[in-house]
């Protein structure tokens, strides 16, 4: 939930924010991306000793300034004044973690240095006999800040440090552990991921983005049930969310349950009608329903926004391949093995129709047994499925001997699995290669 802070809520805010600036900037130590967010309570009387401290500032600053001139009035005017639009008077996003920001002050601090600046060459002027000595300090000074600059900037060398460092400083911070997960994520430290978006549950229960981010995660473990959980918490927080949608229809059709899945994926194109993934999913989930004319018309819409995408082309070749096209289906697999030439699904699905097609002037034998070779390979002789395509191929090459050896070996692997209807596929297949006869497919 966003942050709202009550007029005088604002105003505690705003007043301790300033000490808090200032003493940042003459006193540089703790420092953090992200700093622990202040309890502020009306009720709370100590709370009103930073407003307290401001006001006797202003009188003493108003009283000084027979001595002092208007220098440090003018400087502490345009502290305050440039600081004025993230003190708390205007609601900030960020104020769900932090009410202060480092960066928050660069331009605003120029006052109280410059006015830091001027006293030093006042008092060198002033006291002539001592200016090296005050130059001197004031050189140690600088070279001191150098130095604390120097050390504060390896924090930003590292997202990954950045984060952790944030975290030692300021353990509480829900954001941190979220951002920290992302990174561990795309690293691929899954439990570490994981680890750190339940923390940020636990601090901040009601944050929807986490949910969804820790769902995400648990399916990359797997944890499929788990992370249908997550997910679904995430679509009601936030059901105008279209990546939540998504995520959830991803996991609902890994589990088999399409119609569900379907209608996630609706939703998230109702929300956002560009986004791609929610297009590709839905065309994806109409394919493994049968609705061929829709997966097509889908995978379509798809490719205009996405049209370099590897997996998109390969649904939408299967989808016109078991329509009846599959001559148009040839060109959305080549398509495919050229942005992703290492693809199984693609060389083994292209292999299987160039070796298999019922329609003579489709098939390849050649380049059949090439693709398959190329998905063994990249399986290492493992795969029932492109095994079976690496049979098909051979016979369609007229190496049956081949196509023999390649068969036997998947249907040895099919009965380890205790795949039945496959094996029985395979013996059919075997008993047709030691007649000296290809494979054809039902599929026109």
């Amino acid at each position: 939930m966003f942050t709202f802070l009550s007029p005088i809520e604002r105003i505690l805010v705003a007043s301790r924010a300033v000490w808090f600036y200032l003493s940042k900037i003459f006193w540089p130590s703790n420092l953090t991306f992200i700093y622990p967010r202040w309890n502020i309570s009306p009720a709370d009387l100590l709370g009103y000793i930073w407003l307290l401290a401001g006001i006797a500032a202003c009188v003493a600053i108003y009283f000084l300034r027979r001595c002092f001139g208007r220098s440090v009035e003018v400087a502490a005017a345009f502290f305050v004044a440039t600081l004025s639009p993230v003190l708390g008077f205007i609601m900030l996003f960020t104020f769900r973690y932090t009410f202060v920001a480092d960066h928050y002050q660069y331009l605003a601090c120029i006052g109280p240095i410059a006015l830091a600046s001027a006293g030093i060459v006042s008092l060198s002027n002033k006291f002539a006999q001592y200016r090296a000595v005050i130059v001197s300090a004031a050189v140690l000074i600088v070279a001191s800040l150098g130095t604390l600059t120097w050390r504060q900037a390896a924090t930003y060398s590292d997202i990954e440090m950045l984060w952790r460092t944030t975290l030692a400083r300021n353990p509480e911070c829900w954001m941190a552990h979220t951002n920290l997960g992302l990174v561990l994520f795309e690293k691929g430290k899954i439990d570490d991921a994981i680890a750190n978006y339940r923390s940020a549950l636990q601090m901040q229960p009601d944050w929807w983005d986490a949910e969804y981010n820790l769902g995400t995660a648990l399916l990359a473990k797997g944890q499929v049930d788990e992370a249908i959980l997550h997910c679904e918490k995430a679509v009601s927080m936030r059901p105008t969310d279209p990546d939540a949608q998504v995520a959830l229809g991803n996991l609902l059709a890994q589990k088999g349950w399409i119609d569900e899945a379907i209608a996630h994926y609706q939703k998230a194109i109702t929300v956002r009608p560009d986004h791609f993934l929610a297009r590709y999913g839905l065309g994806h989930a109409l394919l493994e329903k049968g609705e061929l004319d829709s997966a097509i018309q889908v995978c379509r819409s798809a490719l205009l926004l996405r049209p370099l995408d590897a997996d998109c082309h390969t649904t939408l070749a299967i989808a016109l391949e078991e329509k009846g096209n599959p001559a148009e289906g040839i060109q959305h697999y080549q398509k495919a093995l050229e942005l992703a030439p290492k693809s199984i699904p693609t060389l083994t699905n292209l292999a299987w129709l160039l070796a298999t097609s019922r329609d003579a002037s489709l098939r390849n034998g050649p380049k059949a047994v090439e693709l398959a070779g190329q998905a063994d390979q990249l399986v290492g002789g493992t795969n029932i499925l492109v095994l079976r395509t690496l049979a098909a191929a051979y016979a369609e090459n007229g190496e049956f001997a081949n196509a023999i050896r390649a068969a036997q070996s998947a249907m040895q692997l099919a009965r380890m699995n205790g795949e039945d209807s496959l094996t029985t596929d395979l013996v059919q297949q075997i008993a047709l290669y030691r007649l000296g006869m290809p494979y054809r497919d039902t599929v026109k």
